[in-house]
């Protein structure tokens, strides 16, 4: 009890034993709470011939993911059918490589949300959706043979049909794609229609950013998806756990983000997609995409295999290799690091000659680079929240530090007033003695 508050133990590598041997995290509160239903109505479903469907919300390092291993270690050490789905490639493919590691059974546990098309009316004891904010309309896509594609129905029906306890686990503040369907009330709406019981349960405690609630409530203030009256908050270095600042370019971006690396701390860049992105050149060699002044750095790959040195895409966040290339939130998004740099593109900048003098924040249709968000079915409202869940989703990936850089002078002006006394000291401490 008089122990500090403190993350918890990355993801990814103790996926592997959680699943094949035995449980690595400690559950607390509500995420015990969250175990324990589940087990609770597994056993009511196989003694009663019964079916319910749960649903786990929080937001980013409230545990999700942790739950979701720790339940797949305790099910499959129960012997119960079970799987472990997600809409991510780069989460699915990087669970099967590390928690599958030389097994093909264990591999075969984690699958995607499109895999569930022909599968067998609840076939299954229990699914776990993770990630379930990445939920589609259809699971179709082009490979999809024209039989199954005429009958395809819902993506959330195949899912909750698929298993006596579907879990789904979700932000719904990280939908960054249009098309995306998972948010609690598409779930809830979708299993009453099928007479379903829905038990929720909320997660109120973060882990993933150095154990910081305060520093997520005030990236979502700062993005102005939550308290918009209030407006965002400035930080004043109110977790001593946790260390935000502002920098002046993205050459001191990297160089502090290497200087952490050195002392063996996980580090990564990322960025708003505001930038071409190229396929390698025929040499193996990366196109330098992301330009800002004389600063050039390539994009992660869009491979599935490495190239030129370069992790493929889905390991870009694990892999010790993806350091050297700027992150996109598709292959950031469900992993964390120590360390975390974020570049804020010329589609999100702050004026304060908006809102009466109050400032407000601009998104810019016009700078984006991802098509899968202006294409023109996109609203202007949809885009707006889609950049805003971006760079949630990319501000929220560090557990011991963010470091923030925007190509916009006046919106770099903005975050220094709100990240009051630019916190290098406390940087520079945690540098030397990060929280344990």
């Amino acid at each position: 009890m008089r122990s500090k508050t403190a993350p918890s133990k990355q993801l990814m590598t103790v996926a592997a034993k959680e699943i094949r041997d035995q449980e690595q995290f400690v559950l607390l509160d509500e995420q015990k709470t969250v175990r324990d239903l589940v087990l609770h109505q597994v056993k009511k479903a196989a003694s009663a011939d019964s079916k319910s469907v749960i649903l786990v919300t929080g937001g980013p390092g409230s545990g999700k993911s942790v739950i979701a291993l720790s339940l797949m270690g305790e099910l499959a050490r129960e012997g119960r059918s079970a799987i472990h789905a997600t809409g991510s490639r780069s989460f699915t493919q990087t669970l099967r490589k590390i928690a599958g590691k030389g097994s093909t059974r264990t591999k075969g546990l984690f699958k995607y949300f499109n895999n569930f098309m022909e599968a067998e009316r609840n076939g299954l004891e229990v699914l776990i959706l993770d990630e379930a904010h990445r939920i589609r309309e259809k699971s179709v896509q082009r490979y999809t043979p024209k039989a199954l594609r005429e009958k395809a129905r819902a993506q959330v029906d195949e899912l909750l049909d698929a298993a006596r306890v579907p879990v789904f686990l979700l932000d719904q503040n990280q939908v960054v794609r249009p098309g995306e369907m998972g948010t609690p009330d598409d779930i809830r709406a979708a299993a009453e229609a099928k007479g379903l019981d829905v038990r929720q349960i909320d997660l109120a405690d973060q882990f993933r950013s150095g154990g910081s609630l305060a520093y997520i409530e005030w990236v979502e203030r700062l993005l102005g998806l939550r308290d918009i009256e209030t407006g965002p908050q400035p930080w004043e270095g109110i977790d001593e756990n946790f260390a935000v600042d502002v920098v002046d370019s993205p050459e001191e971006l990297e160089s502090r983000l290497q200087a952490y690396r050195d002392t063996g701390k996980s580090t990564r860049m990322t960025a708003g997609f505001c930038w071409p992105w190229s396929k390698p050149r025929d040499d193996g060699s990366l196109v330098l995409d992301v330009t800002i002044g004389s600063w050039q750095r390539p994009w992660n790959l869009d491979s599935e295999r490495s190239v030129g040195g370069a992790p493929p895409s889905a390991l870009w966040a694990t892999d010790p290799a993806g350091f050297g290339q700027v992150g996109c939130v598709y292959t950031a998004q469900g992993f964390e690091y120590d360390w975390n740099g974020v570049i804020l593109g010329p589609d999100l900048v702050w004026r304060q000659a908006v809102d009466g003098g109050r400032g407000a924040w601009l998104v810019r249709r016009a700078e984006s680079r991802d098509s899968e968000v202006t294409k023109k079915s996109v609203t202007d409202a949809q885009f707006d929240r889609l950049i805003r869940n971006t760079y949630k989703v990319l501000l929220t990936r560090g557990m011991v530090g963010t470091l923030i850089y925007s190509t916009d002078e006046e919106t770099r002006g903005f975050l220094r007033t709100v990240v009051r006394g630019r916190s290098r000291g406390q940087a520079a401490r945690l540098l030397v003695a990060p929280p344990q």
